[in-house]
């Protein structure tokens, strides 16, 4: 019998909030804002892209151009760059009008408030669990989450066929002792490597530990929730799974503190179960040379996945302020988000396409899959996701894990350095 669910409280309000843009001058708050803007319609995006996406954006962009004959210059540099050019742009008073950014932290002194220009926009639009982490402590609205990731498995669908092996229902998760019980018996079948792989990632490991009814952080995101029993016994069936060969042990042992994708392993068909998220879909559509399928997260105390995503953000240096939040309140209005979701098989962060759902022209099934587990996954995982301290405390417990593969330290005593590492991120967070 599978857990029981908990569902993510996310509702959409019933009331029609109509669109005012503030009657605030841009940068005559004391916010710290430069006062003098510049009265050319033209804006700077800083961007990255996880590859279906960039079109669709372009898209976007071409509409809002028309619309309000403003000038987009969008500026794409690769991910593993991006905070440290953004970093070097502020130092040089060279800030972009806006950016799309995977954390705000680094940079919370610096972001714009968007509700001095689009409060009825944007202010309570997107799914509740992001709220602590997009606003200040004066109530700003620092950042948008622009879009919504899901983790959860992808399988492959003609090994399980030829194992005689039933796929997973979409309605009714796997509990953890199937997933492994049934990824066994294809990997038995097919002679494959492994039977489960998963992503080097905090991130990634979050979605077990979540499973398993605890995270990093409470309900709040920010003070430490990491139970240590359920947290011990996450990270023991972890070792054991390792160990034992049903999981990669190499992979997440040479791939020391870094992040590593296991999808290389997936595409070469050496694993059937692979343990990632939705921004797969796009990439094995193109990339796969057999059949494949999304599968609803394993449950063990809980059911649901554990959510990541992207931010839209502007800067207090900008000198186009109004013009940038009202870009971003376009790029995120509920057409905009609609589309975007569809051409990239991505997630929405609206609470109106949350409920509502996206009827996807590729892979639909997948992506339903995805949005399924969304609806489970507990609000806890959404506050540990978006708290302030979750990178560095996600990057500790790839460490952490590594040492308990290598033999250098016991489940207990990894989820002890884990907690350690969440409670002085926290402070380092304030």
């Amino acid at each position: 019998m599978r857990s029981a669910r908990i569902s993510l409280t996310v509702t959409v309000t019933a009331a029609a909030i109509t669109l005012l843009a503030s009657s605030c001058a841009p940068g005559s708050s004391s916010d710290g804002g430069d006062t003098k803007q510049a009265d050319d319609k033209k804006l700077t995006y800083l961007y990255f892209t996880d590859g279906p996406d960039e079109q669709a954006t372009r898209d976007l962009i071409d509409e809002f151009e028309k619309k309000t004959g403003a000038k987009v210059n969008l500026q794409i540099v690769p991910f593993d760059n991006l905070e440290q050019r953004l970093q070097a742009r502020l130092s040089g008073n060279n800030a972009p009008d806006v950016a799309r950014l995977t954390d705000i932290t680094p940079f919370r002194t610096d972001l714009l408030d968007l509700n001095k220009f689009q409060k009825g926009a944007l202010n309570g639009k997107f799914l509740k669990g992001a709220d602590s982490y997009i606003t200040g402590k004066s109530g700003e609205l620092l950042a948008v989450p622009s879009d919504l990731t899901m983790n959860g498995p992808l399988i492959n669908v003609d090994q399980f066929k030829k194992a005689g092996v039933p796929l997973p229902d979409p309605k009714q998760p796997w509990t953890w002792d199937d997933m492994v019980k049934d990824a066994k018996k294809v990997q038995a079948a097919n002679k494959t490597q492994n039977a489960i792989a998963m992503d080097v990632s905090g991130h990634r490991f979050s979605t077990m530990l979540s499973q398993y009814g605890t995270d990093f952080f409470d309900k709040t995101g920010k003070k430490p929730g990491l139970d240590t029993g359920k947290a011990t016994a996450a990270v023991k069936r972890f070792a054991e799974l390792n160990a034992s060969g049903t999981m990669p042990k190499d992979l997440w042992l040479q791939a020391g503190t870094k992040y590593k994708a296991a999808n290389e392993i997936f595409l070469a068909q050496q694993t059937p179960v692979y343990l990632s998220g939705n921004w797969q879909v796009s990439a094995f559509a193109k990339d796969a040379k057999f059949t494949w399928a999304a599968a609803p997260n394993p449950c063990q105390k809980t059911c649901g996945g554990f959510p990541g995503g992207k931010f839209m953000a502007s800067f207090k240096q900008s000198k186009h302020q109004k013009l940038a939040a009202e870009f971003i309140a376009f790029m995120n209005s509920k057409a905009s988000q609609e589309k975007l979701a569809k051409d990239a098989n991505f997630l929405p962060t609206r609470k109106d396409l949350i409920s509502s759902g996206v009827k996807y022209p590729k892979r639909d099934a997948d992506m339903q899959t995805f949005l399924d587990d969304v609806k489970r996954t507990p609000q806890t995982a959404y506050a540990s996701a978006y708290s302030p301290a979750f990178g560095a405390t996600a990057d500790a417990s790839v460490k952490e894990l590594a040492k308990v593969l290598a033999g250098d330290s016991s489940p207990k005593e990894a989820v002890e350095a884990i907690r350690a590492e969440a409670q002085k991120a926290l402070k380092d967070a304030q």
